[in-house]
C-alpha cells in the first residue's frame, strides 16, 4: 500500500500532527511525508491513500497547498481514498473573539476546504475533515494533540482496509 501525507506548516504544530499520522499508518505500508514543494505530481500515480493537512490561515489551507491541489488534473485521484486535517484555535477561543465566529460560519477551516477541493478532484473521502487544536495563533499544540491525532491515524487505516477488504470480496 503506498500512503502519502502531503501537509504545510506555517509554525511546526501542522507539521507535528503529520508527523504522527505518517508514523501510525507507516508500517507495512510504504508512507511518504511530503510539503508541496517537495513533491512532484508523478508521485501521485498508485496511491492508496492520500492525507492532507493545513494550518488554517484565514479559514482556508495554506496558498502554497491551495495553488499545488489546484494544478491535479480533474479525475487525478479518481477513487483514491483520502482524508484531510487542519490545526486550528479551540471552539472557545473562537467564541471569545465575534470576528472569528463570523468568520468560521461563512468559511469553516482548512480541512473543510481540502475534503472539498480533494473530492473535485476524484479523490474519496474516507472519513469527516479533521481539526486539532493549537493555543493562539502560533500554537503550541494543546495537550493531548499528537495522541489524538495517532488514533486518527489509526481510523483512516481501519477504513482503508474496510474498502480494501469490501472491494475483495465484490
Amino acid at each position: 500500500m503506498k500512503v502519502l501525507v502531503l501537509y504545510d506548516s506555517q509554525y511546526g504544530n501542522t507539521h507535528q500532527i503529520a508527523q504522527t499520522i505518517a508514523s501510525q499508518l507507516s508500517s507495512p505500508q510504504e508512507v511518504s511525508l511530503k510539503r508541496p514543494a517537495e513533491l512532484d505530481r508523478t508521485q501521485l500515480a498508485g496511491l492508496s491513500l492520500l492525507v492532507v493537512g493545513s494550518p488554517t490561515q484565514r479559514f482556508m489551507a495554506t496558498p502554497a497547498l491551495m495553488a499545488w491541489l489546484k494544478d491535479i488534473p480533474r479525475d487525478g485521484l479518481r477513487d483514491v481514498p483520502v482524508a484531510t486535517f487542519d490545526t486550528r484555535l479551540t471552539e472557545q477561543q473562537i467564541q471569545e473573539t465575534p470576528v472569528l465566529k463570523w468568520f468560521v460560519r461563512k468559511s469553516s477551516y482548512a480541512a473543510w476546504w481540502l475534503a472539498q477541493r480533494l473530492k473535485k478532484k476524484g479523490g474519496q473521502l474516507i472519513l469527516p475533515p479533521e481539526g486539532f487544536y493549537v493555543e493562539g495563533m502560533e500554537g503550541p499544540l494543546l495537550p493531548g494533540e499528537l495522541e489524538r491525532a495517532g488514533e486518527w491515524a489509526r481510523k483512516i487505516l481501519a477504513a482503508v482496509q474496510m474498502d480494501l477488504e469490501a472491494i475483495e470480496t465484490a
